[in-house]
This record gives C-alpha cells, structure tokens and sequence, in this order.
C-alpha cells in the first residue's frame, strides 16, 4: 500500500527534527529505508523545514484525504512549523508557544483551588503540624521497598493487562518489558518499538510510592500508551494512515496521549481503584491503605496546574527560579528536591512546554469522559481515545 505523497512529507519532515533534538521522535514504526534516508542525509536547516511544513500545510486542502486525517495532519504541521522556527532561534512568546504545539489555550489555574485542594489533602492526612511534613511523612510511609519493586511493577502489569484485553483486545503477541534506569527527569516512559511491543522505563532515583505505581502501570502500559501505540498499529496504521507510524514531541499527539495515559486507570478500574490495588499489594504482602489512598490522589488532581502555573512563571512572568521553586514547594506541598527536580523538567529547551500535556490532557478528555451518558458510553469514549486520530479541537 502505497503512502499518500503529502503523508510521505510529512514522514521525512518530522524524522529530520531527530537530527535538530534527539528523541524528538519518540516513537517510528514505519518504512525504515525512509529514516535511513534523513539519518544519512545532510543535516537538516531548521528554517527550511518550517517553510516546508508550511507549505505542505498550504497543500493539504487539495489532496483529497478525509476531513479526520486532513484536520490531524494540519494540527500537526502547525506544531512542527512552531518547532522549526524555535529551532532556528526565534522567540515566541510561551502561551503562543503552547497554543501551536498541542492546540490548546492556557492561562494560569486558581488559587482558591489549590487551598480547596489543601484542605481536603488536610482531612484525609489527619495529624499535627504543617500540611508539607505530614504529606512528606505520608508519602515516605508509602515508599515501596526497592528490593519489591519489580515484584509490585509485574503484579500490576499483569493484572492491568487482563482487564484490558478483555475489554479493548489487543494482538496475542503483545509485549511490555520493564527495566528500571537511574539519572531520568521523568518517573517513568514508554518507548514503543512497534510491532505490539514497548519497553517501560521505571525511575529508580525517585523512590516510587505505592499508591502512584497502579496509576504509572496503567499510564505507561496498559490502558496507556502501550495499548494506544498497539490499538492504532492494529487499527488506522493496518489501514493505510502512515501519519500514524510517528509519534513526535510537542505535538497534539502529545496531550491526547498524556490526558489519555492519566485517566488510564480510572477509565480501567473505575472509582474503587484503591481497594483494588489493595488486595494486589496484599498478596505481594505489602499493607496499602486503599481507599486512603484515593481520597488523597482524588483531592491532589486539583493541584495538577500548579506545575502549568510554574512553567508560566518562568517562561512567560519571568520570574527567577528560586521563586518558583518555592511556589512548587508550597502549592505541590513537595520536598525542595521534588521541586529541583520539576523545576529541570520546565526549564529544558525541548520539554519546557510538555507540561501542558497532563494538565490540560487531563482536563480536556476528562471532561470529555465525565460528559458520558452512562458506563458504557464512557468505555466507548475510551476506546475512541485509543482507536481514533482525534487532536483536541475534535474533543471541544
């Protein structure tokens, strides 16, 4: 099956942006002479390659693809051509920034929300003293011992991957491998392979919690990104959309999967996950808190924006980084070392906007899901997510 010529384009444009920034493609599964090609070729010219993004955006009314794929494929360019042109060094403004990459709007979030979220966080912890040390103190009670790790991370594997297979079926050969790597700004990432396989790497830095390692399972593998990266191969790629066969950062791509990989668990277990990861964790003969622990992840998503809110600081108020640390500290009620480490995420050149992909991911398709008419109808919305080339404009 031969790829549409503004499809091949679009191959070529975004494999070059890999020879600018390593790993701006986190993820190709298509022709490999295509990607041996740009590797071989010469070093690509940042300005040229926002002229030809703008250029095949021009060309995409006329070439007769449907309206789904003609909209993804505009609102992707778009992003491409903002990257180009960051690239060749010009300054654009960060909300500006955001809006082009991932087809949002941001503005900073409320903090009368955030206090909300204290007092509720206040409730569930109980105690004495500042609300920061108790949450610490919570959280270090939640460690999981590094000797079990890989224990905990293959209990939830495997049962996240039943639930799934029975409900979104995937290929019989899918494969998920996990290794656990140091000196990482993220937690965890998936790297998919193609061919219905990926590796997850786990942090070993940052200590992982019991209480957040179902949601990093489910966000990384299964319902999350591994099964969206398996769905989409099984499904749009088999039938003909080789736009599907690249995954690039800072695209709409980004914060459909991201929102996507954070209600994974949610949209898989449903309200209950907490009893539910209590009774695996007790068979690895691990004590966890389950429905504790719900409470306090449901009153934590209100604080999501604050890390949105830091990027704004930074990058858009120009505010120094040491204030913002201390906003992340206060508002995330996180350790200076959390908050160092938030803070690398924000400030590099390629990742600095990324955050608005969970915030904003989030907020978008889980509006979306809650808009549902009944059970049902929100596993369906779901499966959407995973099956269909949506971008946020088809979400509002």
């Amino acid at each position: 099956m031969h790829a549409h010529p503004v499809v091949t384009e679009y191959l070529r444009l975004g494999l070059a942006f890999d020879r600018l920034e390593e790993g701006f493609v986190d993820a190709y599964t298509g022709d490999a002479q295509l990607r041996r090609e740009i590797e071989n070729g010469p070093r690509p010219e940042p300005r040229e390659l926002a002229r030809t993004a703008t250029r095949l955006r021009a060309e995409l009314p006329a070439a007769g693809l449907r309206p789904q794929r003609t909209a993804f494929l505009d609102a992707h360019l778009r992003a491409l051509e903002c990257s180009a042109r960051k690239f060749a060094g010009e300054e654009i403004g960060f909300v500006d920034e955001v809006g082009r990459y991932f087809d949002v709007d941001i503005a900073a979030g409320d903090p009368a929300e955030y206090r909300e979220a204290h007092q509720k966080i206040d409730e569930v912890l109980g105690g004495e003293g500042p609300l920061a040390e108790r949450m610490a103190a919570h959280r270090k009670a939640d460690e999981i011992p590094p000797d079990r790790l890989e224990d905990c991370v293959h209990a939830f594997s495997g049962a996240l991957r039943e639930l799934v297979r029975a409900r979104y079926p995937l290929p019989d050969h899918e494969h998920v491998t996990y290794e656990v790597v140091g000196d990482k700004p993220w937690s965890g990432f998936n790297y998919y392979l193609g061919n219905y396989r990926s590796t997850v790497a786990i942090n070993s830095d940052l200590r992982q919690h019991m209480a957040v390692l179902p949601k990093l399972i489910a966000h990384e593998a299964y319902p999350g990104h591994h099964t969206e990266h398996c769905r989409k191969e099984a499904g749009l790629v088999a039938a003909g959309h080789g736009e599907q066969t690249i995954f690039l950062v800072n695209t709409p791509q980004c914060l459909m999967a991201e929102g996507l990989a954070d209600l994974a668990l949610s949209s898989i277990i449903g309200p209950g996950w907490g009893k539910w990861a209590q009774e695996i964790y007790a068979d690895l003969g691990l004590r966890f808190d389950g429905e504790r622990a719900e409470r306090l992840s449901e009153a934590s998503a209100q604080l999501l924006g604050v890390r949105q809110d830091a990027a704004l600081m930074l990058h858009d108020q120009g505010k120094d980084a040491d204030e913002v640390a201390g906003f992340l500290e206060r508002w995330s009620l996180t350790t200076p070392d959390r908050a160092r480490q938030s803070l690398r995420f924000l400030s590099s050149p390629l990742w600095r906007a990324y955050i608005s992909t969970y915030v904003e991911g989030y907020k978008l398709l889980g509006g979306w899901l809650d808009r549902a008419a009944d059970a049902d109808d929100r596993a369906d919305r779901f499966r959407r997510l995973l099956d269909d080339p949506l971008i946020p404009s088809s979400l509002r």
